[in-house]
């Protein structure tokens, strides 16, 4: 017995899916279609959805310039099945023909045209998700069961324009948010797809070269002239020929957009990045809620320094390093500062891991090249379990990192290319970049913290990779990092920068956050393709925190 499907008298809960093979569903069942010709019939209805189509018309499309003399009788019977399985009032009889009388939503196609047109106005990582978002509907080549038939081939070739055009949009979107690197793969195999579209070739030019491979890039141009050349007898268009001049000169106008003041937009692209789960916090030695004044005044009363230094973090420094020697000075730091409680910053990247598994974003990595125990603290006040991957500055193991676990566990990581028991789908991990000491009982009370010399054999390691876990390492390149307290360009912060990205900019776009930055500091994160907030840390987080609570509440 045929298992033939009621008649419904609403249209509510059908789908109509064009982007692929022909597809029907009602209220996530799938709806059986009959032969080619009555699928046909329906695909171009769904086509033109809300639209009258003419009985002359669809006899056209279907059967062509010669139809037999029954077309008309055999399109009745069509849309007589097609009542049956849809509903009576679906597929509608109105002068001069028929109407599938659904809402635009209930076509994929027309919901991929609405998401691409919405994001034209976005700003870059929002744009790209929506983009992501419309190029998810394709299951496959667009009317995939239809490619033969007469009323199809115009439509292929306009619906497969409108998808190469909206995966150019989204390359062009994540470029302008600092996703070069990530796109190198995915642009070598579109312009082996595509070997004529300049467009795609210049997005693969800019990638290459903001992803530090200039050479590359300039192979690139040269492959994309060779092929235009041979294929169609022409040169590059100026725009192509002019990304490659701008390419040899490095101009910086190739690099992301970036920044020196606050601004909405910008602070809105940091808090959908958060939620997104592609940000990695960087934490700096701080401490996070004062400025170098403020610590320098504590400096100079502990240390009875000159008056005219009192304001001047370096010389207040220097001076008691010259009268006193650098133990005191270190000694008196931890007092200030590995004890300190935690402040608005660390509370703030203490509630990222909530928020990651309520987005379902996977858990957060930060790193920290500080050595105050603030965020500890924070993490413990907020009652996450945290795994720490820190670097051995001193001591028999100094150059590897080791893992200590929630239970106390260590784990000393001597192979990290190997090392498989660490996982950001389980619980946080703090990155500390800064230095563990490995204390003895004849150590001096001296070595709370490392020196710039105990960094000669880190700094000497040619990949981050070949010390820190690979699944630590891979984050780091993938994502967008945001660097918080660091008031000064201090030698921990560029040990990280190099082992991470050698002398090449951030291949993400980032952000550093830095009251009162003095030029020195903006070039320093200008040529390393950083966005620069010059506000206070407590009202950046105060404002983020906003912003992510605005953008998604949880």
């Amino acid at each position: 017995m045929t298992n033939v499907q009621p008649a419904r008298t609403a249209s509510s809960g059908l789908s109509f899916r064009l982007l692929g093979s022909l597809e029907v569903e009602q209220d996530g069942r799938a709806v059986e279609i009959g032969g080619q010709k009555q699928r046909a019939a329906l695909a171009i209805l769904a086509l033109n959805a809300g639209h009258v189509v003419s009985t002359d018309r669809l006899v056209d499309l279907l059967w062509g310039e010669q139809p037999p003399r029954t077309a008309v009788t055999s399109l009745q019977n069509f849309i007589s099945q097609l009542r049956k399985s849809l509903g009576a009032n679906v597929v509608v009889t109105k002068a001069p023909g028929y109407l599938l009388d659904v809402s635009p939503e209930q076509v994929d196609l027309n919901r991929f045209e609405r998401l691409v047109a919405e994001a034209r106005s976005l700003e870059p990582e929002v744009r790209g998700e929506k983009l992501r978002q419309a190029l998810e509907l394709w299951r496959g080549p667009p009317l995939a069961d239809f490619t033969f038939e007469p009323f199809a081939e115009t439509e292929i070739a306009r619906l497969e324009e409108l998808r190469s055009a909206a995966v150019e949009d989204r390359i062009e979107a994540d470029l302008e948010s600092g996703r070069a690197s990530e796109l190198v793969g995915e642009l070598e195999g579109l312009v082996k797809q595509n070997p004529l579209r300049e467009r795609l070739r210049g997005q693969q030019m800019l990638a290459l070269y903001r992803a530090g491979r200039q050479a590359e890039a300039l192979r690139a141009y040269q492959e994309a002239r060779r092929a235009l050349v041979e294929e169609l007898g022409i040169e590059p268009s100026p725009v192509l020929q002019q990304l490659h001049a701008s390419i040899l000169r490095q101009e910086s106008a190739l690099q992301p957009e970036a920044g020196t003041g606050g601004g909405e937009d910008r602070l809105g692209e940091v808090a959908r990045a958060l939620l997104a789960g592609r940000v990695v916090p960087v934490l700096g030695p701080g401490p996070p809620s004062s400025n170098g004044k403020d610590l320098a005044a504590l400096l100079a009363d502990e240390f009875e320094c000159p008056q005219e230094h009192r304001g001047d973090l370096t010389r207040v420094s220097q001076y008691v390093a010259v009268t006193q020697g650098v133990g005191p000075l270190y000694d008196h730091l931890h007092e200030l500062f590995a004890d300190a409680e935690p402040g608005p910053v660390e509370r703030f990247l203490a509630g990222l891991p909530a928020l990651a598994r309520a987005r379902g974003v996977g858990q957060q990595l930060l790193v920290t090249t500080g050595y105050g125990r603030g965020l500890d603290r924070a993490f413990e006040e907020a009652g996450e379990e945290v795994d720490v991957v820190a670097y051995v500055a001193v001591g028999p193991d100094r150059g590897k990192f080791v893992h200590r676990r929630p239970d106390g566990s260590e784990t000393l990581i001597a192979i990290p290319n190997a090392y498989g028991d660490l996982s950001l789908a389980e619980r946080p991990v703090i990155l500390k970049i800064h230095g563990e000491i490995d204390l003895k009982p004849d150590r001096g009370s001296e070595s709370f913290v490392a020196s710039e010399d105990d960094y000669i054999g880190y700094l000497a390691q040619t990949e981050l990779a070949n010390v820190v876990p690979v699944t630590l390492a891979a984050k780091l390149r993938r994502s967008h990092l945001l660097f918080i307290a660091y008031p000064v360009v201090e030698w921990s912060l560029r040990v990280f920068l190099h082992r991470v990205f050698g002398d090449q900019p951030i291949s993400y776009r980032s952000w550093a956050v830095l009251p009162g930055a003095q030029p020195i500091q903006q070039e320093f994160w200008r040529q390393r393709g950083v966005d620069l907030y010059e506000v206070s840390l407590d009202d950046f987080v105060a404002d983020l925190g906003r912003r992510v609570a605005e953008a998604a509440p949880v």
